[in-house]
């Protein structure tokens, strides 16, 4: 006598394969875990103290001493920018993090309790997305000063209402399913229904939205500090980098081309990742990919 393999198991090495064997997953895989790595290992694997002055050795080009060249104080930029990965993933990742657990809480309450609380929820929903994300990361920071801290907490509140929105939309979907009114014709209670059949049902889209919004996160941070108004100098912050680079373009364009550069390679893994997670995750393909 046979048996099979146990159905979740199952289901979750067949992600990971579809994953690994579809190219543009397989690709942004690769380079987030890169990114991550990098941000984990940046005391081990960074050749320079990225604060370090030796303004005798301003403006170098790349070479052998320095494989990314100098910015304007002589501060090595491949250190920078290895530490500057650290800066931007673990703003991005503990912002949508936040915002993530935020959203799914409220959209699960939304979603599943009494109508009066999803109305008014949904009209907090509404009038924070209504709101200009720049323009309103702008007055946060006016009104609490420039830091780490408002940034993400910036992040938190523009992100936390579309999440808590796909939610929602997710929960009133399964909610009308016959397997949950047939938990709910059997006896079971709201904590049953939400913790054992909502939530792992609505997590997938979820991931694959904070994946997407990952890069997003990253361009905002980069751009507020681009313009003084996120993490303050010294901080090796990839925007920092680009505003520094940018008052010296002429005498030496390799700053801001070393700067640009992580922004796009981490743009393109997590939106490639996404779009794998995406196809891997889509219930239509589910029995065609994972068998």
């Amino acid at each position: 006598m046979s048996f099979a393999l146990d159905p979740p198991s199952r289901g979750r090495r067949g992600m990971g394969r579809a994953l690994l064997g579809d190219p543009m997953g397989l690709a942004g895989l690769v380079i987030v875990a890169a990114f991550v790595a990098m941000a984990l290992l940046a005391p081990c694997i960074a050749p320079y103290d990225p604060v370090a002055l030796d303004v005798k050795a301003k403006f170098v080009a790349p070479s052998a001493a320095h494989w990314a060249g100098t910015d304007h104080l002589g501060r090595d930029l491949l250190s920078r920018i290895i530490w500057g990965a650290r800066l931007a993933l673990g703003i991005a990742i503990t912002s949508v993090g936040i915002a993530g657990a935020i959203g799914l809480v409220l959209g699960l309450v939304a979603g599943y309790g009494p109508r009066w609380l999803d109305s008014l929820l949904v009209l907090v929903f509404d009038s924070l997305s209504s709101l200009p994300m720049i323009f309103f990361a702008l007055a946060v920071i006016t009104v609490l000063g420039p830091g780490t801290a408002t940034l993400i907490l910036v992040i938190v509140l523009v992100s936390f209402p579309a999440y808590a929105r796909l939610i929602r939309t997710q929960t009133l979907t399964l909610a009308g399913a016959d397997f949950i009114l047939a938990e709910r014709a059997m006896g079971a209670g709201a904590g049953r229904i939400i913790f054992r059949h909502l939530l792992p049902n609505v997590v997938g889209p979820l991931v694959i939205l904070i994946c997407m919004d990952i890069p997003v996160i990253i361009m905002l941070e980069a751009g507020l500090s681009y313009l003084n108004l996120g993490v303050k100098p010294p901080s090796p912050s990839w925007g920092n980098i680009l505003a520094e680079g940018y008052t010296s373009l002429r005498q030496a364009p390799h700053v801001v081309i070393v700067a640009g550069i992580p922004l796009v390679l981490a743009t393109l893994g997590f939106t490639f990742l996404g779009e794998g997670l995406r196809d891997v995750l889509d219930p239509r393909g589910a029995g065609r990919r994972w068998t």
